[in-house]
């Protein structure tokens, strides 16, 4: 058994052990500090779920539609002149509102064109370097309560922006 196995195997039941015994010295009630964060846990997801929901069923609704390919092929043209693959938009363009849709076309991308290829070298570095900030602003600021997120949603979309540009840029340089 290799030393990183061995760690990662024994990491979480050191820290649950740290914890307790931290909470002993201290004479905290753990395990009734414990049920009441479950609580809390639980009472934030049902306070999320609202937002989620619409999350994920706006994205159903771009993606069987038909609007996100109709868009696609009509900028085509500046994108092929420009030198970006049409093919990666979807990409760009789910990836700041879902992880998991983004990472769905991801591996679309990689299994159709090939991990080695410019798209899929393109497609990954777009997914490490852009974020999914629609996602971020409608879970987090929503569960806080906080409806004023103009500036935040504009900073986000621009690092997603800059993001997106800064992988077609490095990749075709790199790899092109």
């Amino acid at each position: 058994m290799g030393i990183i196995t061995m760690i990662s195997s024994w990491i979480i039941p050191c820290f649950i052990l740290i914890i307790l015994l931290v909470a002993m010295k201290k004479k905290l009630p753990a395990y009734e500090l414990f049920v009441e964060g479950g609580k809390e846990g639980v009472k934030m997801a049902v306070s999320l779920l609202p937002f989620l929901l619409g999350m994920l069923v706006s994205i159903s609704i771009l993606r069987s539609s038909g609007a996100l390919e109709a868009f696609i092929h009509l900028i085509s043209p500046i994108l092929s002149f420009i030198g970006i693959p049409p093919d990666i938009i979807p990409l760009a363009l789910v990836r700041p509102i879902s992880g998991t849709a983004a990472l769905g076309m991801t591996t679309e991308l990689i299994d159709t064109h090939g991990p080695d290829s410019f798209l899929g070298r393109l497609a990954s570095t777009m997914q490490g370097s852009t974020d999914t900030t629609l996602y971020i602003l409608t879970i987090y600021f929503g569960a806080v309560g906080i409806r004023k997120m103009g500036y935040a949603l504009k900073v986000g979309l621009l690092a997603d922006l800059v993001g997106i540009i800064a992988s077609v840029i490095i990749v075709t340089i790199v790899f092109g």
